[in-house]
C-alpha cells in the first residue's frame, strides 16, 4: 500500500502519540468473533449454527482427518450457509524439537494441518516456532532468541510450505514472549527471510506483553503491530493481561490491561476479514464472559458483529 509522505508522517504522529486508531484510514469491517464451543455433537450443521447462536462468526476447525473428504466437504458447506468463517486449524507440536526422528515426524504433522487447512477452507494453520527447552516444548529458553532459532524456523517454515504449496491457506507463527517472534519487527524479519507467498502473519497481543513498558503502553503496541504486519494477518487471538507481582498473566479479556477499543478497531480496520478468537479459557461460563465483554466492546467502538 503505497502511502505519500505527508500520509505517513501523519500517520506516524498518531502512532507516537499511542492514540487508539485504527491502522488502515478506511471503514470498519463487522467484528468476526469466534472461539471454542462446547455442544456435543459431530454434525456440521448442528455445529455451525451453535457458533450463530453464540453470535459467532469466525471458528476454530471442527474435529475432521484429512482423509475424510466427505466431513470436510460437509464442513465447508455447513459453515459457509452460516457465514462463519474457518479460520483456524492449530499445528502445536515443536518444529524445533532435538531428536531427529521426532522432529521429522512433527513436521509431518505440520504439514498435513496446513494440508486440512486448505482443504477444509480455514485461512490458516498456526504453529509456533518450537523451542530448544528439553522438557517443555514451547518452554522458555536462551537459544530461542538467537540466529540459531531463527534459522532453523525459516527453513522449518519453508519446509512446511513447499511440502503443501497451498493456493489459498496460509501457514503462520503465533508470536511469544520468549521466543521469535516476540514482536512486529521479528515478524517483519521471518516474513522477508521465509519469503513464501504462502506465510502470513498471526497476532496475539497478550502474548508479546513482556515487558513493563509493553504492558503500560499497550494501546501503542497494539497500532505499532497492526500498522506492521497489517496486509498480511490472517486471524488475532482475543486474550488479556494482568500484572503479577514480577511477571505477567494471562487472563480472559476484561479482567487485565488491554485496551479492546484499540484492539478491535485496529483489527476490523484491516483489508481482509480478519477472525478475532477466544481461547484458553475453560468453562463455558468464562467463554460467555469473555464473549459479552467483547462484544460490549465492540459497541463502544462503534463496531457491528458480522
Amino acid at each position: 500500500m503505497k502511502l505519500s509522505r505527508r500520509h505517513f508522517l501523519h500517520s506516524s504522529a498518531l502512532l507516537t502519540a499511542g492514540l487508539a486508531l485504527p491502522a488502515f484510514k478506511t471503514a470498519p469491517k463487522p467484528l468476526r468473533l469466534g472461539g471454542p464451543i462446547f455442544l456435543k455433537s459431530d454434525d456440521p450443521d448442528d455445529l455451525a449454527r451453535e457458533h450463530r447462536r453464540l453470535q459467532y462468526s469466525s471458528a476454530y476447525v471442527p474435529v475432521v482427518s484429512l482423509k475424510d473428504s466427505a466431513k470436510i466437504a460437509a464442513i465447508r458447506q455447513a459453515f459457509a450457509a452460516q457465514n462463519v468463517l474457518i479460520a483456524e486449524v492449530g499445528a502445536w507440536v515443536n518444529m524445533l524439537e532435538q531428536d531427529a526422528e521426532k522432529r521429522a515426524k512433527n513436521l509431518a504433522y505440520v504439514s498435513e494441518r496446513l494440508a486440512l487447512a486448505e482443504e477444509v477452507g480455514a485461512l490458516t494453520c498456526v504453529n509456533i516456532g518450537g523451542s530448544y527447552n528439553p522438557k517443555q516444548w514451547d518452554g522458555p529458553d536462551a537459544r530461542n532468541l538467537t540466529k540459531e532459532y531463527f534459522d532453523a524456523t525459516v527453513e522449518n517454515c519453508r519446509k512446511v510450505i513447499d511440502a503443501v504449496k497451498p493456493k489459498k491457506a496460509k501457514f503462520a507463527l503465533e508470536m511469544m514472549g520468549w521466543s521469535l517472534p516476540d514482536g512486529p519487527d521479528a515478524y517483519l524479519k521471518f516474513i522477508k527471510a521465509i519469503d513464501r507467498p504462502a506465510f502470513a502473519a498471526h497476532v496475539d497481543i497478550a502474548n508479546i506483553i513482556n515487558t513493563p513498558e509493553r504492558f503500560y503502553r499497550n494501546t501503542a503496541l497494539i497500532n505499532e503491530t497492526f500498522k506492521k504486519l497489517g496486509r498480511w494477518i490472517v486471524s488475532v487471538h482475543a486474550k488479556d493481561v494482568v500484572g503479577k507481582e514480577v511477571h505477567f498473566a494471562e487472563t480472559m479479556p476484561g479482567r487485565g490491561a488491554l485496551d479492546y477499543i484499540a484492539y478491535i478497531r485496529n483489527v476490523t480496520a484491516l483489508p481482509q476479514e480478519t477472525p478475532f478468537l477466544l481461547e484458553h479459557l475453560r468453562t463455558p461460563e468464562e467463554y460467555d464472559e469473555a464473549r459479552q465483554y467483547v462484544i460490549r466492546k465492540a459497541g463502544e467502538a462503534g463496531v457491528p458483529l458480522a
